[in-house]
């Protein structure tokens, strides 16, 4: 074992890992495009872009070039009483593509910070305006984040377990689907109606950690209608799916009932650099204007509208609405159809799905989601040079949009190839 994996596995403490049954990483030193590579030289196609950040491949010399203009000019400057360039340039370019009702934008860190902001926007909006509501409404099995305000949004036990006694009041509801929607529609304006609903925070059309657990427009656009009637705000968890994955720029723009309130991050920057923003309609903003500071919205984050970050997002928008990415984005939604047909009815495969560029199959097998399958599977498709992050007995595809055709088809054989070992 290198001596660098020694020092890893000795002091370093990774996310979402129990390291008394899996110690050991994987070191990689370097990657290019779609390609992740290990300190052996070893190459893996990165299926999932890293956690849906590096849309348009790892180390895209667009972005790396305009952020290392950026740092030798302006590295960073507080955001309290002082403005810049990248900031302003980014809010053109994405006010320009958000949806139409989207007018101002608050910086900060991470996909977490950018909902936990949300959350107090919408309290905040209440309180400013002589009402106290206490409740949020979330879907099950969402995820939102790990942050206080986004866990308490969430709603996958594992990761909410020991905190549930500290978390927000929160409600929730199952997804939407044709056999419910003709009973929760009305519950869930039930409970709108009671008044002490804050807001509604829901991930449009896909629940990412819920393995890709996918629902249909017009039955989120039919609560999302309830919800605006009664003045709960609702709040678009975009951090997944914004920024062409859904085959639109944002999910939301798949319903006709716009969010109040946008949370984003992840392939906001291009996986280069941490960034969120939370956007929000005008009259969110207005309840927060006052002759009385306590009225403000005080929030802040050191790192809040950092200019390389800015200029990563920028250039990453700029790339986003470039013909050769939205060609390179039909041509994924295309090959995924074409691949769904060949095995969407093999006997070992339950169901499969695709909303845009996200493709996901639920293998026929009884498994926990940190069960023994998913190393098994991991380990396979990494032999063959594939990085795939399997969730319980869902595998999914959410990779770079630069990703080749011959690359995708790897992908594919791969799955298929996996379909032994069950």
């Amino acid at each position: 074992m290198p001596m660098s994996l020694e020092y890893d596995k000795k002091h370093l403490w990774h996310p979402l890992t129990q390291h008394q049954l899996h110690p050991e990483n994987i070191l990689i030193k370097k990657a290019k495009g779609a390609l992740l590579f290990d300190e052996q030289d070893n190459q893996y196609i990165d299926g999932i872009a890293s956690w849906y950040t590096c849309m348009y491949g790892h180390c895209n010399p667009y972005i790396t070039n305009k952020v290392a203009t950026q740092m030798q000019n302006l590295d960073h400057v507080v955001f309290t009483g002082f403005t810049h360039e990248p900031a302003i340039n980014l809010a053109k370019a994405l006010i320009s593509i958000l949806p139409k009702n989207q007018h101002k934008l608050f910086f900060s860190d991470n996909g977490s910070t950018s909902v936990d902001i949300a959350i107090k926007m919408a309290f905040q909006y209440h309180f400013n305006k002589g009402e106290k509501r206490k409740k949020l409404v979330a879907f099950e099995d969402g995820f939102h984040g790990d942050t206080f305000g986004a866990m308490s949004v969430s709603g996958l036990s594992i990761y909410n377990g020991p905190f549930e006694d500290f978390c927000l009041d929160v409600e929730r509801i199952p997804v939407p689907n044709e056999n419910n929607i003709h009973l929760l529609a009305p519950r869930f304006e039930e409970m709108m109606q009671k008044g002490d609903v804050a807001a509604f925070v829901y991930e449009p059309l896909v629940q990412g950690a819920a393995a890709m657990k996918m629902h249909l427009p017009e039955h989120l656009d039919q609560l999302l209608g309830i919800a605006k009637e009664n003045g709960v705000i609702t709040i678009a968890d975009e951090v997944m799916t914004g920024f062409g994955k859904t085959g639109k720029h944002f999910a939301s723009e798949h319903m006709q009932n716009l969010p109040d309130i946008i949370c984003l991050s992840k392939s906001l920057t291009g996986g280069l650099v941490p960034m969120a923003i939370t956007s929000c309609n005008e009259r969110i903003y207005r309840a927060f204007l006052s002759n009385k500071m306590e009225k403000g919205f005080f929030h802040g984050h050191t790192y809040s509208a950092n200019p390389t970050s800015c200029t990563a997002a920028l250039a990453s928008i700029e790339l986003l609405e470039s013909e050769e990415i939205q060609n390179r984005i039909k041509m994924i939604c295309s090959s995924h159809e074409k691949f769904n047909e060949k095995i969407k009815n093999h006997p070992k495969i339950k169901n499969t799905r695709q909303q845009g560029i996200i493709y996901a199959i639920d293998f026929n097998v009884e498994t926990d989601r940190y069960g023994d399958l998913r190393y098994k599977l991991f380990d396979f498709y990494m032999s063959k040079g594939i990085y795939l992050r399997p969730l319980g007995n869902t595998v999914y595809i959410l990779a770079p949009f630069i990703i080749s055709k011959n690359q995708l088809e790897k992908i594919y054989r791969a799955i298929e190839d996996s379909l032994n070992i069950l």
